[in-house]
């Protein structure tokens, strides 16, 4: 991802809901348990970890068992460390006490809870790109050092991967349609295979499938704290090869291969860590307080969905008619944007309704804005519309296929559109040319270079030429 360029913006609950959501979390609420267990007999090593003797306590507390338990035990507790939870009050004693912040998860506001749960955020981040216990062991010299020569590790590398993949997760689950579980293979394919290459290689495949298998160690390690919903890569399917598998595989089931989704919690961590890291992350509700030709200019690069969201938000914080007034007002204008800025006013004016009407009336003589005033009042069943004239319905098309080409490009929807207009005034080209609006030449271009008939693109390319030399261009 591009710092420069501004992502989708993403839809989140209140910071409330996200801080009820953060004090729920396995990790967090577990980490707290342990810091208002821990008292005057709790005892840590040099790094702060609970003694062995003590986990077996504060797995018992946390209503662990299993093998397992005495590992998360350790595990909520580090987290109580990092996030100052819990305070270390004499290192050569390893005596601690409950630390300042575990009070803001039960009297601070929203923002502190989200506080603390971004530092837990961090330290999961953290580990998630160490490796496995074992292969640490495996690499620990005489002298007790880590000699990472002998791991096939890159500290540095690991943490951009892992960045990488949840940037492109995070971009999947804001952009239009991006709602849904993301298969581990696509994103492990995401970061790995370039995206002009055709089919493959073995080499890259094999890189897919050793990618595919870290994210999923990695993924496990995030689900506690609420960055995703996980379900990982089915066992069966990593089985020795000479064995018999215990049931049928059916191999064409993309999920048992693991499925990864952003929580509402983890798009808000993540939004937060990219903030942080510089680029530009929008969130709907970003405008309410702007103008309409902010509003205009920004929803024009949004989604359809997130565009409505933003609208709905800002019209809720202004009086009908004079947002309706305000967006047309914002409308105006020759510039490259304005078939834009129009487009995106006449769908913001659906949204508000019959209260819109006598500022539409308002613009029936104005000669960017009649009709789109005409077309909306036609819609909405007033009475009284007067017909257009033929230049005005010229102007609007040319205005209308413009904004369509800034809003979508080369769309299916907009090569339809152009087909219809040609197939429906077979004098089209012949008065089109001669329409004076500045996106004439460009659309006439647009429409040569997207009508399949041969004949009727040529005919378009010739009053794109007339109509740029008519511009002086």
């Amino acid at each position: 991802m591009s710092d420069s360029s501004p992502l989708p913006p993403v839809r989140l609950p209140s910071e409330a809901e996200l801080a009820r959501d953060a004090l729920a979390t396995p990790l967090l609420s577990r980490a707290a348990r342990l810091a208002r267990w821990a008292g005057p007999e709790t005892r840590v090593g040099a790094g702060g970890e609970l003694v062995e003797e003590q986990l077996a306590g504060a797995a018992d507390t946390l209503g662990l068992t299993g093998d397992d338990a005495a590992g998360f035990a350790s595990e909520a507790w580090r987290i109580a460390v990092d996030t100052g939870l819990v305070e270390i009050v004499d290192e050569d004693e390893g005596t601690v006490a409950a630390g300042a912040d575990l009070d803001l998860l039960t009297s601070g506001g929203p923002q502190d809870v989200l506080g603390v749960w971004l530092v837990a955020l961090e330290a999961v981040l953290a580990d998630a790109s160490v490796p496995d216990l074992d292969e640490l062991v495996g690499a620990v010299e005489d002298g007790g050092e880590v000699d990472l020569s002998t791991l096939d590790w890159d500290p540095e590398a690991e943490a951009e991967f892992l960045d990488g993949v949840l940037g492109n997760l995070y971009l999947l689950t804001v952009s239009d349609g991006g709602e849904g579980p993301v298969p581990l293979p696509a994103l492990a394919a995401s970061m790995i295979v370039p995206d002009d290459m055709g089919d493959p290689s073995n080499d890259v495949l094999e890189q897919v499938s050793d990618a595919m298998m870290r994210l999923d160690d990695q993924f496990r390690l995030l689900e506690p704290v609420g960055l995703v919903d996980f379900q990982p890569v089915d066992e069966a399917l990593m089985a020795d090869t000479d064995e018999e598998p215990a049931g049928p595989l059916d191999e064409t089931d993309v999920s048992r291969y693991g499925m990864v989704q952003l929580t509402p919690l983890g798009l808000y961590g993540l939004r937060a860590r990219l903030l942080e890291a510089g680029f530009s992350v929008p969130a709907v509700g970003d405008l309410v307080d702007k103008g309409a030709d902010t509003l205009l200019d920004s929803t024009g690069l949004f989604p359809p969905d997130a565009a409505r969201a933003e609208t709905e938000q800002w019209l809720a914080r202004r009086e009908p008619l004079a947002a309706a007034r305000e967006l047309l007002a914002a409308a105006r204008g020759g510039d490259a944007g304005a078939p834009l800025r129009r487009l995106r006013c006449q769908q913001a004016l659906s949204l508000v309704g019959a209260a819109a009407e006598p500022a539409l009336r308002e613009v029936l003589d104005d000669a960017e804005l009649g009709g789109l005033a005409r077309v909306w009042l036609s819609e909405h069943g007033a009475a009284d519309v007067p017909p257009p004239s033929e230049a005005m319905i010229f102007w609007l098309t040319i205005d209308t296929v413009a904004a369509q080409l800034a809003a979508e490009g080369n769309s299916a929807e907009l090569q339809g559109l152009v087909e219809g207009l040609a197939r429906q005034h077979g004098g089209f080209f012949a008065a089109a040319w001669r329409v004076d609006h500045p996106a004439t030449p460009d659309v006439l271009e647009a429409m040569g270079r997207l009508h399949p008939d041969k004949k009727v693109a040529k005919e378009a390319r010739k009053a794109a030429f007339k109509a740029r030399s008519q511009q002086g261009g």
